[in-house]
């Protein structure tokens, strides 16, 4: 089942002790079906009652529970080292950053195995001793899932050498097909966003935005989906601005093509992003896409292409970009199309997956 001059199977420790199911435990479910598949040897340290443990029970893959509070929780620590060294895994692949700080803490030498940790945000990261260590000796190779967070790597001190750039990527079928070709229903356009609630995010900013918006006179609706800790902030201020008959909060929803189907722009005021997976899926279902000039998004987004990139915390050019597409139904229906198809050529789940491999393989090689 091997190709590509991979003559081996391997036997790889995944661990994402996060309990909640975002973007990133998607990837995770994603790389592990695709290497189960391929016929290598997953097992996954996760929480026990979150969903990436239930779903990943679907796959060939044995779980084991693990709970990690914050990066310092060190009790588990005594487990992981004895499971590595009884199972004698090729990877150890860490997913998160909780998962990424238990690294020094795990068994060195010539026998061990090769770590690997994925870089999933943009956050502004430290230049001091730990950031070097846990980057530079804690893993044998970095993944960042896009060049801003390469870039903010290397401004910390990682050796560049040591990153390798892998976007993140999407199951595009759930996205396509006859079932999923249908568009909001003619009248009144409504703009939506997949995110946690959370002030990363900058739904004020749409908010913000929407008030412009109805002040212009626009006619609109603006539909909110994702629960977090700022819901009844955000939903008091959707009222303060007097836009309580526009905007829905409409909590979790598990169905996100039938969302993506149903609205008509998709908006992600984010004031910092990995990559960025809802608005991926966003243009997998073939919807412009309006979104902060931030992280991953730059990657993503083809500013006047696929989409517009405007800049974090402006509602003012938020509401101007927005204003362009509720305009222009031929504009949004081109952008759709080129994301669409940026989205098929670029940021396939199984891509994203066959790379991950292949950096397994080369670390290997690397040890050797």
């Amino acid at each position: 089942m091997i190709g590509s001059g991979h003559s081996r199977l391997l036997k790889i420790l995944h661990i994402d002790p996060e309990k909640n199911w975002g973007g990133g435990e998607a990837q995770v479910f994603g790389l592990l079906a695709y290497l189960a598949e391929r016929g290598h040897r997953n097992d996954l340290l996760t929480h026990p009652h979150g969903k990436l443990w239930e779903q990943s029970h679907k796959l060939n893959v044995r779980c084991f529970p693990l709970v990690v509070r914050n990066e310092l929780d060190v009790r588990e620590i005594p487990k992981i080292r004895r499971l590595i060294r009884a199972e004698k895994y090729d990877v150890v692949h860490f997913h998160t950053k909780r998962a990424h700080a238990l690294s020094p803490w795990l068994p060195r030498g010539q026998d061990r195995p090769r770590y690997v940790v994925t870089r999933r945000m943009d956050y502004p990261q430290t230049n001091n001793w730990y950031t070097r260590y846990l980057y530079n000796r804690g893993v044998d190779a970095v993944i960042a899932i896009s060049q801003p967070i390469a870039d903010v790597l290397i401004r910390a001190g990682v050796d560049p050498g040591n990153i390798r750039v892998i976007h993140s990527g999407i199951d595009r079928a759930r996205f396509t097909g006859p079932e999923r070709e249908c568009t909001s229903e003619p009248g009144t356009p409504i703009l939506g966003t997949v995110a946690h609630l959370e002030a990363r995010k900058g739904h004020r900013y749409l908010l913000q935005a929407a008030r412009l918006l109805k002040d212009q006179g626009y006619v609109f609706k603006v539909a909110l989906a994702g629960e977090g800790s700022l819901k009844q902030e955000l939903a008091d201020m959707a009222r303060s601005l007097g836009l309580a008959a526009e905007v829905s909060f409409l909590g979790f929803i598990s169905d996100v093509p039938n969302f993506l189907a149903a609205i008509d722009i998709f908006v992600l005021p984010s004031l910092y992003e990995g990559l960025g997976v809802a608005a991926l899926e966003a243009m997998a279902a073939g919807k412009a896409v309006v979104a902060s000039r931030v992280g991953g998004l730059a990657d993503l987004v083809n500013d006047s292409e696929t989409g517009f990139l405007v800049p974090p915390a402006d509602a003012q050019a938020l509401a101007a970009a927005v204003a362009k597409l509720l305009e222009d139904k031929t504009l949004r229906a081109t952008f759709g199309q080129k994301g669409a198809t940026r989205v098929r050529e670029h940021f396939i789940i199984e891509e994203m997956a066959k790379k991950n491999e292949e950096c397994y393989y080369a670390m290997l090689r690397g040890a050797a």
